[in-house]
């Protein structure tokens, strides 16, 4: 309606300008002359009348701006902690272990999936679980690249190390976190206490499942992890030791007497292995560079061999040679 009165507004305007400066031009319509005097009380009173109505029909300022406001996206900031740790190996062998606070706190007996390990979800990014190396370790596709991640105050059973033999209970954890993960998305925190990125430059966080489960401290308090702290404390480190000391007090997993009882730097009683036949002394060549720099060996089917220069490139018929020759190598990331 307002638009309307706006057109008439024009019109009123237009004819009150030209009827004053030629009278006769209403001849045409009216078949009669008027005076400037006539025409400037008709179309002047006509303007006044859709002023008038333009005001009283146009919205309001307020309107305008609260309806406007109902389409303004809102970002929310997500102000977490950004977080990391540093490992002397990729099994961060629990004799390593460096207990550094004392927790006496205790929790409530674990469920399959305990309420005290569901943490609320937040805006951040999802990220689809490629694989899952062990209990400890998993691989997550990040930005279109495949990317390793040490999980943060936990330490599994060994399964895939080849110079080491599965560990107790470690089958059943690497199972377990197969289970937990294979197929899931996951959120990642990490800690700005422990680092961004290890010594094997895998990144160092803590993983949340799509669903909430707070996987680290589940596999602590289900008694398939132990508590692991490098170095220095880092953000959950209290609830870890809680979480380690109700499943040890409960006799949950590696700390049921029909298990480990709490060693697992024992060999698993199980014939299997979780080991691939291309990582033992049996499974082909190894490969390594004689350069000054380098860390890491290849079992022949992993490819990351053939970009080490020809000039360093050296090749064994079995692991024990080229860790005799070599012993601080270490398999490459890629390779797990």
């Amino acid at each position: 309606m307002a638009t309307l009165f706006f057109i008439l507004l024009l019109i009123s305007l237009v004819s009150l300008a030209v009827g004053l400066a030629k009278p006769s031009v209403f001849l045409r319509f009216i078949k009669r002359e008027l005076s400037r005097k006539q025409i400037a009380g008709i179309f002047g009173s006509l303007a006044i009348v859709s002023f008038i109505g333009i005001g009283s029909f146009a919205p309001s300022p307020a309107l305008q701006d609260s309806v406007a406001t109902k389409n303004i996206p809102v970002t929310v900031s997500q102000n977490d902690t950004q977080e990391v740790q540093d490992v002397s190996e990729p099994s961060d062998a629990i004799d390593n272990k460096n207990e550094v606070v004392n927790v006496d706190t205790s929790t409530a007996k674990a469920s399959e999936v305990p309420v005290s390990t569901q943490q609320k979800s937040d805006q951040s990014p999802l990220y689809s679980v490629v694989s899952v190396v062990d209990g400890d370790t998993v691989k997550l596709s990040i930005d279109g690249t495949t990317q390793t991640i040490r999980l943060i105050g936990l330490d599994t059973p060994e399964t895939v190390d080849p110079r080491k033999p599965v560990q107790c209970f470690g089958k059943e954890a690497s199972n377990k976190a197969k289970e937990l993960l294979a197929g899931r998305s996951v959120r990642i925190e990490v800690d700005a206490s422990q680092g961004t990125l290890d010594k094997y430059g895998r990144t160092l966080g803590y993983i949340f499942r799509d669903d909430g489960l707070f996987y680290n401290k589940y596999m602590i308090e289900q008694g398939f992890a132990h508590e692991y702290t490098y170095n220095i404390p880092y953000k959950y480190q209290s609830e870890f030791k809680a979480a380690e000391k109700s499943a040890r007090e409960n006799q949950r997993g590696l700390w049921s007497p029909d298990t480990c009882n709490g060693d697992t730097t024992s060999a698993s009683g199980s014939s299997e292995t979780q080991i691939d036949p291309a990582t033992t002394s049996s499974g082909g060549k190894f490969y390594t560079s004689s350069y000054y720099s380098s860390k890491y060996y290849y079992p022949e089917p992993c490819d990351g061999w053939k970009s080490l220069s020809k000039t360093y490139l050296k090749s064994f018929d079995s692991l024990e040679a080229l860790l005799e020759a070599y012993p601080s190598r270490t398999m490459s990331p890629q390779c797990e």
